[in-house]
This record gives C-alpha cells, structure tokens and sequence, in this order.
C-alpha cells in the first residue's frame, strides 16, 4: 500500500505530533471520523472531569471507528481537536500527543468551543484518513 504523504515544511515550526500538509493521491480512499469523546461502547462518559484520561479515551476510540472503514491511526491525513473553553490544553495535548507522533504525524487543528456534544464531556477528535486501495 502506498503511503500518503505528510510534509512539514521548512521554514514552520517541525513537531513530531503534526504536520502541515498532507497529500491524498488520485486512487485513495478517504474516510471521516465523527466527533469521538470520552465514551465506553455503552455510551457512558470516561473520566468525568479530567481532560487526560477523556483526550486519551477520544483518541482510544478513533482507531475502533478506522478500523471499520480499513483504515489505521498510522493513515490518518488530518486531526481536528475541538476542547471545551478553560481547560488544561497541555494536559489534553499531552495524553495524546505520544499517540499521534511519528515521523510522518498527521495534521492537527485545535479549537477552544463552548461545549461538545456529549454532557460533560471535555473535548471531541475528528479525522480524516485516506488508504491506498
């Protein structure tokens, strides 16, 4: 399978957890990822009241929802971190970020919000993922 390029361009700040640019070739398959929060398989919410463990529970779930469109954490084009207004932005970037890392990470937006979907919880992950079929 071939591989979907990440770039980080010279000249913007390099991180291993993100990149800047990502490519999806004409043959690729493109997949979407709903919102994610801190819930278990029956819908209740993990880590009430600490934004680790619920980033952490998000980023956890992801790969389950991949899975079922064939596609891995490891084909992810692009991340979309949306944290609720006034939490520890470290503590959530943090229990994801070794997650995320690699030497072709995908990209990753971030956005403060008022509230997510799901009563109390802390933040939400979407994605965007491409394979090669």
């Amino acid at each position: 399978m071939a591989s979907i390029p990440r770039i980080r361009p010279q000249g913007l700040i390099s991180n291993s957890a993100f990149s800047h640019v990502a490519i999806v070739p004409p043959g690729a398959t493109t997949i979407y990822v709903g919102g994610q929060n801190a819930v278990d398989a029956d819908g209740s919410l993990v880590g009430e009241g600490d934004v680790a463990v619920q980033s952490a529970r998000a980023l956890e779930n992801a790969p389950t929802a991949l899975a079922a469109a064939g596609a891995t954490l490891a084909t992810l084009c692009s991340g979309q971190c949306s944290f609720v207004d006034g939490v520890d932005l470290a503590a959530a970037y943090g229990a994801i970020g070794s997650e995320l890392a690699s030497d072709e990470p995908a990209l990753v937006t971030g956005a403060r919000v008022t509230a997510v979907g799901v009563p109390g919880a802390l933040g939400e992950i979407s994605a965007v993922a491409a394979v090669m079929r």
